[in-house]
Parts: structure tokens; C-alpha cells; sequence
């Protein structure tokens, strides 16, 4: 029987080297096609190296108590938004605003990946928009329809309450709705 995340940090924490190399090899994959999407197309497998190097230095710190994924995206989202801020010199004054009242008080409506990709036609135009949007709004629809993270635990990765994710998904589905329209 496959070990689970959980098991294979605690047997790395105990001198098994090899459960490391388990965890990246169960992780690469999804983690380089978040950190493609999210912004780093060309520098990709540099990112997602980095990230793992990362990981493999603060295993000790991961709070056992928590998901494995969640930690490891969180630290991935980190990671690529330092390298655009590094790269691109994107403006990010709104990243970590943190009085969203009224924000974190909107119902979400949430949109079903299917609208979306019938307002798209097809995946080029569909990466296209998301191109367009802000890099906040752009990770919590890579990582609820890619990762199919919940809301909470891209709350987790992010930084923020459910319900700001929550906010920002519906914005995000909006504004790509606009973008698709046009």
C-alpha cells in the first residue's frame, strides 16, 4: 500500500532519504504545471527546483497537523511571486491587503468549470485570458480548477480568510468572463 504524504515526511524526518524522493516525484508534475500557469513559463523547471529545495530545507519545520499539498503550494505560490516581483516588476500593492470587509462579506457564485470553458472554446483562448488577469486572482483559479485546492485550503496557501478566497474567485471568474467576451 502507497504511503501517504504524512508518512513519507515522518520517515525523511527519521533518516529515510528515499521518502523524499517519493514526495517529488508524487508532487513534480502538478506542482511544475501550477508554477507554468501561475507565470514562470520560461523558467519553470528552475522554479519548481527551487521549490523543492525549499521543502527539502524546512521539512523539519512542516506542521504535521496540516496537508502536505497545502504547505508545499503555499511555499510554491510564495516562490513564483517572489520570481515575478524579481522579473517582472509587477505591481502588487493589493497582494496582502488585509481590510477586505466588505469584500469577505460576498456570497460566492461560484461558476462551474464548464461555463467557463464554453465561454472559452477552447484551451488557447482560455490561457490566454488568464494571462490577462491580476497574479491573486490568477492562482485561485489555477489552484480551485487545476489543483482542485477548496477554498479553504487555498486560504491556507495564500494567506487569506475563506472568505476573501472566496471573494477574489468570483471577481476572478468575472473579470474572465469579460476578458473571454471581448
Amino acid at each position: 500500500m502507497e504511503k501517504t504524504d504524512l508518512e513519507l515526511v515522518t520517515s525523511y524526518l527519521d533518516g529515510d532519504e528515499e521518502s523524499l524522493r517519493t514526495l517529488i516525484e508524487r508532487h513534480s508534475d502538478s506542482l511544475y504545471n501550477f508554477v507554468y500557469r501561475f507565470g514562470g513559463k520560461d523558467d519553470s523547471a528552475d522554479i519548481t527546483q527551487e521549490i523543492f529545495v525549499k521543502v527539502w530545507k524546512n521539512l523539519h519545520k512542516f506542521d504535521r497537523e496540516k496537508n502536505f499539498k497545502t504547505w508545499l503550494f503555499a511555499i510554491a505560490r510564495n516562490t513564483v511571486t517572489d520570481w515575478l516581483r524579481k522579473r517582472k516588476h509587477i505591481l502588487f500593492s493589493d497582494m496582502d491587503s488585509e481590510n477586505m470587509f466588505f469584500e469577505d462579506s460576498l456570497v460566492d457564485e461560484e461558476m462551474r468549470p464548464d461555463e467557463i470553458s464554453v465561454l472559452a472554446h477552447d484551451k488557447q483562448k482560455l490561457e490566454q485570458a488568464l494571462e490577462k488577469l491580476s497574479p491573486e486572482y490568477k492562482a485561485v483559479l489555477l489552484l480551485r480548477y487545476s489543483e482542485d485546492f477548496t477554498f479553504k485550503e487555498i486560504g491556507e496557501i495564500l494567506d487569506k480568510s475563506q472568505n476573501t478566497v472566496k471573494s477574489q474567485h468570483t471577481r476572478a471568474l468575472d473579470q474572465l468572463k469579460k476578458i473571454l467576451k471581448k
